[in-house]
């Protein structure tokens, strides 16, 4: 039977960091246990970094808040083992369906072809989102998560940052390398170092009802335009685990918050969409206010921001939970190299540029999202109407239809990381972006591309008769050799037979579905990130080419 994670409360450990009499540095703290906070904990200390979580808390979250978790978040989480949990846990789902009024608009498939190993999104309540990753961090020898440990003050030196910590014991100092802070859409560090974020609020009210109910509508997201159940607003369902279902109505700016939280208001609305005879419980109810926003800067000194503390957006479209799991995994490798002296501080540099560019196309998408979803004129509502009516019979329109674009992962276009191609590739799989899965076999076992790679550089050989050249094949050793290492995958078709090199993995392309998204030729060769982002490709592999692309990913060129 499943934990119920929104009632375990944790007990306060005095840590004995508390009795020094001096204060104590650690390498990295993290300040926030939520699941972008604990995410970058769990990476850091599986990559040998000890790690120290601080929350002003003793509890996970109540109610299910952040539900829809996307398809890279749970590759992510695959890495650092929490990830089959989840989709065991989560529904999964792909398929979409949009209506106007009274009618079925068109529906829309997120992951339409196959050979991926998770599912477009699951949705999954947020408690056991963290109920998941707390358990993974409290496996690690190396991660001490401390509850009922607030940050009150902080002090930026020139070699760390020194937390003043309030707890049930009394406050006690504590100084770190570098600090992250997971902290929240109201972080207090954010405000501490006189920090904003800035944006757009819009004139617009949600009401979320999180109802336990049994009933056989499938896996898929729903959202109305102007139904006749709730006219002239919209509304979202999703299915959740354990019978929950999360239903979204628009209240519009003027509805009383608190008013409209009450069962007796929230009910008729329920009633209205599900029929007078439903019969459910109320699991949460809430509402909220859309807003976009950001810090204008991710990066202050020895203290970065990662997750809502950085960046918010609207609900609709999965942006922000999903955002900031990939804020995690892009800090993480680099905190690594920097800490162990392999990279200069100024890689931390490009976490804040890569990921400020993610927060703005995650802005960009949400508030167009917004706009169409809460037309503020009426030739903005006509138009709406209007694209929705075409949307039926033309595809041309269904694509200016606006229901959320759903959260995909970043690609870094122009990153300072990335190597230029100097090569022709065709495909999505150019420098800056986010590694695509596909199936493998590796002997007589089934497996997935991405579980053989992430966590450090990893080159990737692809070779038609699995016979490499001696200098091709002494290449490949010596880059595992390097201050940096780079691990080799040699890729060769099904059934192949292929040399047995030390120090070299090869694996078959099951179905020659990785060869295809890789535009992946006989002698190319892809480098990727710790992050399974593209860092460079050739269509030859050169040794020199590849050093000096790690050395361009880590800034060290």
């Amino acid at each position: 039977m499943d934990k119920d994670y929104q009632k375990i409360e944790f007990a306060f450990g005095k840590s004995s960091d508390q009795s020094a009499s001096v204060p104590v540095r650690h390498p990295v703290i993290v300040v926030g246990a939520g699941p972008v906070g604990l995410t970058v904990a769990i990476d850091l200390a599986q990559q040998g970094v000890p790690v120290v979580v601080l929350d002003d808390d003793n509890k996970l979250s109540v109610g299910s808040r952040a539900i829809c978790f996307a398809k890279r978040s749970l590759e992510i989480w695959d890495r650092l083992g929490a990830g089959q949990r989840m989709v065991d846990k989560g529904v999964s789902w792909n398929v979409g369906k949009v209506y106007f009024q009274d009618e079925l608009v068109y529906t829309f498939n997120l992951l339409p072809d196959s050979g991926h190993r998770r599912p477009a999104f699951i949705n999954l309540q947020q408690y056991y989102c963290e109920g998941f990753l707390y358990e993974a961090a409290a496996a690690l020898p190396n991660l001490d998560l401390r509850w009922k440990n607030k940050v009150a003050a902080v002090e930026q030196h020139a070699d760390h940052v020194q937390l003043t910590v309030e707890t049930p014991d009394g406050p006690y100092r504590l100084q770190a390398q570098y600090i992250v802070a997971c902290d929240g859409a109201r972080s207090p560090l954010r405000t501490m170092l006189g920090q904003e974020s800035k944006g757009r609020v819009f004139r617009d009210r949600f009401l979320i009802a999180d109802v336990k109910m049994k009933a056989d509508f499938p896996a898929e997201r729903w959202f109305w335009f102007d139904p006749p159940f709730h006219r002239n607003q919209s509304v979202l369902l999703h299915m959740q685990p354990d019978n929950v279902w999360r239903i979204d109505f628009q209240l519009g700016w003027d509805a009383d918050p608190e008013e409209e939280k009450k069962p007796e208001k929230v009910i008729p609305r329920i009633r209205a969409l599900l029929g007078e005879n439903a019969e459910f419980d109320f699991e949460w109810i809430s509402v909220y206010t859309f807003a976009c926003l950001r810090m204008d800067e991710f990066r202050h000194g020895r203290v970065i921001f990662a997750g809502d503390s950085a960046h918010g957006v609207s609900p609709f479209g999965a942006r922000g939970a999903n955002s900031g799991v990939q804020d995690a995994d892009n800090l993480a490798w680099k905190l690594k190299l920097v800490l162990a002296g392999k990279a200069p501080d100024a890689l931390l540099d490009t976490y804040a540029t890569e990921r400020e560019y993610a927060a703005d196309e995650n802005l960009l998408n949400s508030t167009r999202a917004t706009d169409f979803i809460t037309p503020k004129s009426e030739v903005s509502r006509t138009f709406r109407d209007a694209t929705l009516k075409l949307a039926k019979d033309h595809p041309f329109a269904r694509r200016l239809v606006n229901s959320g674009r759903l959260s995909v992962p970043a690609t870094l276009v122009g990153s300072a990381l990335s190597t230029p191609d100097r090569d022709a590739f065709s495909g999505l799989m150019i420098p800056g972006a986010p590694a695509a899965d596909a199936p493998l076999r590796v002997g007589s076992d089934d497996d997935w591309f991405l579980s053989r790679i992430g966590g450090e550089f990893d080159g990737v050989y692809f070779s038609d008769n699995g016979s490499l050249p001696a200098a091709t094949a002494s290449g490949l050793q010596s880059l595992a050799q390097g201050a940096i290492p780079v691990r080799t995958l040699v890729v060769v078709p099904s059934g192949a037979k292929a040399d047995k090199l030390p120090g070299i993995a090869v694996v078959e392309d099951a179905q020659g579905m990785l060869a295809q998204r890789f535009d992946g030729r006989d002698g190319t060769y892809y480098l990727l990130r710790p992050d399974q982002h593209v860092s460079a490709r050739w269509r030859e592999f050169n040794p020199d080419w590849a050093r000096a692309a790690v050395a361009r990913a880590t800034c060290n060129a």
